[in-house]
């Protein structure tokens, strides 16, 4: 009776306290509202090194622009003077120092700036060459890779350069329930220095949070919990221990076989 007592005392304390575990954004509905204005961010998205772009240049007469807007590729056959070219975009890739080269204005300063900022810059210096342009500028390679206790670990390819991190688990499937959701780590690749956050999403500060937000080529890692971690070692130390005594019978029924064949 003792036993079945402490056995049933340590099963409650356990279902009492798997639920903190699990659930999301506890004691929220007990914030008040100024703790509410502190929590909002503005985000905007910065280019970064190795980004890829699209940058299109337009106005009334398309063709006054054409010399800012190359196809991607243009070839002529021989002995013909027809031309083809592809109907895609260019693409302008940001190097390591964080510089494109784009079409009579040649390198150009990118990382750092807001798609809006460098289209304004663009906008400024065309304005040399052509009246009234219009710059639009978009990131095509803005993706998010999540891995560990995931339904469907992977990446994301993200259309409007603005993802949270909720928003990044939820395209995934949710996390597991044996996920760690207090404890996920941000790896994020600061002008070629890594940076490591941690969040908590169990708490409704996760909204505060400077990696609520998730930047271009973001890693987040989604520990596995206590009880997992533990099956997993004492799985691991079961396989060890049969894989032990399966090679040490193994051992022991060659060895016997020899002998009793040289006894014969």
């Amino acid at each position: 009776m003792k036993l079945l007592s402490a056995a049933g005392l340590i099963f409650f304390l356990i279902s009492c306290g798997t639920p903190k575990d699990v659930l999301y954004f506890q004691g929220v509905d007990r914030l008040t509202q100024e703790q509410i204005a502190q929590m909002e961010q503005n985000y905007t998205s910065r280019i970064c090194p190795d980004d890829l772009l699209t940058i299109t240049v337009t106005a009334w007469d398309p063709s006054v622009v054409t010399p800012f807007n190359p196809p991607v590729w243009a070839y002529a056959s021989q002995g013909e003077t027809s031309v083809t070219s592809s109907a895609q975009l260019h693409t302008y890739p940001v190097d390591s120092d964080g510089n494109i080269v784009f079409p009579v204005l040649g390198t150009v300063r990118a990382a750092g700036l807001s798609k809006q900022e460098l289209a304004s810059f663009l906008q400024e210096k065309i304005a040399h060459y052509v009246k009234d342009a219009l710059v639009n500028v978009q990131i095509v390679n803005y993706r998010i890779t999540v891995i560990g206790e995931v339904a469907r670990p992977g990446a994301l390819t993200v259309q409007n350069e603005r993802i949270t991190i909720l928003d990044a688990i939820g395209r995934l499937g949710d996390l597991t329930i044996n996920a760690n959701r207090k404890n996920i780590l941000i790896v994020r690749d600061r002008d070629g220095i890594k940076e490591f956050g941690r969040i908590d999403l169990t708490q409704p500060d996760v909204f505060a949070s400077p990696y609520y937000y998730l930047r271009q080529n973001d890693l987040v890692y989604v520990e596995p919990n206590k009880p997992k971690q533990r099956n997993y070692n004492i799985t691991q130390s079961q396989t060890f221990t049969v894989s032990i005594v399966s090679t040490l019978l193994t051992t022991v029924s060659v060895i016997t076989t020899l002998f009793v064949a040289i006894l014969k």
